[in-house]
């Protein structure tokens, strides 16, 4: 539980001008009702359950058009609880306005939306329609019900081609090379004139760097419809035997190896994220932007090396040509989360790739495997 102090005089900020409210932990079990959209996602899943073993309650929102029911199931298989679940499209105002009449949410972490790189260049309306539309339905109807603690599932999209390495939260956002990337730009800026707007809003923005990895488990991981649009998946599915061979677009790019280098996180350390900007939030802050990554980059080779190390054998790959718009490195700078949020990454590689194999290998189909094989 939490007690509440009431301070009333406004912080340097102003954020929280009228009343500020300061959460003392009086015991494990929090109080909060915490509202997830998109909680049965990849990311979503894992933080849902953080979020319980922290000792929130949790309701989660999902469409379902990219995810399954049964990633739900087996998150209560592992917390050993129900989990209030309703399916939901952000498109749909009035459902959305229905369900926080049945419930008193005291926060909402925001996943949920379409994130494909390739198909938003292909359907940009759709992605605007869904990612922008959805979002703000949820803003208007969380401001009806007076409900104004939000976090943001950002992505480090946002900063677009890197004018410098690594990148903080200073970086100039906005320069996207996609429409996905955009919609995650627009909203940021959406939420920052809705804290100019109203200062009793709390919202912390999280911009991601690439989730990988999957539960100690086995029973939850990255389960991607169709062709895996993001390298470990795929490198994944190559080793189970599901796909031929990865393709490494290019091997000429100014790193140490000549393929392109990202920041690659453990979801599991990105959903521990999540908890620690819930806390954030409940000391008023107002609005907050922070990077989740490692701060390490490694290499696509790098990569296709460690999960080979993982599986016990090599990974076929080819080289291709580059692709349009990639760049050759991108790694973050989390100086920030640690300092305020008390938060740092720290599963590495060898985890990430360990935790992501025994995922693939006890569902090879994803969740609609037969249930995990041992």
């Amino acid at each position: 539980m939490y007690t509440v102090k009431v301070d009333t005089t406004a912080d340097e900020t102003g954020a929280c001008a009228r009343t500020k409210l300061s959460f003392v932990k009086k015991k494990k079990m929090s109080s909060g009702c915490v509202l997830v959209t998109g909680g049965a996602g990849f990311v979503g899943t894992h933080s849902v359950i953080e979020l319980i073993n922290a000792g929130y309650s949790v309701v989660v929102v999902d469409n379902f058009v990219n995810a399954s029911h049964e990633s739900l199931k087996r998150v209560e298989e592992i917390c050993g609880t129900k989990i209030p679940i309703f399916s939901v499209d952000l498109t749909d105002k009035q459902a959305l306005a229905d369900l926080f009449k049945k419930h008193k949410f005291t926060s909402v972490i925001h996943f949920a939306g379409l994130k494909a790189v390739g198909e938003s260049c292909e359907l940009p309306l759709l992605y605007y329609k869904v990612n922008i539309g959805g979002t703000t339905n949820l803003l208007e109807v969380m401001k009806e019900n007076n409900v104004k603690n939000l976090i943001f599932s950002s992505s480090a999209t946002v900063y677009g081609t890197p004018e410098y390495l690594p990148l903080d939260e200073n970086h100039p956002t906005g320069g996207c090379t996609n429409p996905y990337g955009k919609t995650k730009y627009f909203i940021e800026e959406i939420m920052k004139d809705l804290c100019k707007s109203d200062p009793e809003w709390n919202i912390v923005i999280l911009r991601y760097f690439n989730p990988v990895g999957a539960h100690k488990s086995g029973k939850i991981g990255e389960d991607p419809k169709g062709v895996p649009n993001n390298l470990m998946p795929y490198c994944a599915q190559v080793a189970v035997g599901k796909r031929k061979e990865i393709n490494v677009y290019g091997n000429d790019y100014d790193t140490p190896d000549g393929t392109g280098v990202r920041d690659y996180i453990h979801v599991e350390d990105l959903a521990i994220g999540h908890v620690a900007a819930q806390k954030k939030i409940e000391e008023c802050c107002g609005l907050k932007i922070y990077n989740l990554g490692t701060g390490q980059g490694y290499s696509v080779m790098d990569m296709i090396n460690a999960l080979s190390k993982a599986a016990g054998k090599p990974v076929p790959y080819k080289i291709a040509e580059r692709r349009t718009g990639d760049i050759a490195s991108c790694y973050s700078k989390p100086d920030l989360a640690a300092k305020e949020l008390g938060w740092k990454a720290t599963r590495g590689l060898d985890e990430m790739c360990e935790d992501l194999w025994r995922w693939q290998t006890m569902n090879p189909d994803g969740f609609n495997s037969n249930g995990p094989k041992s």
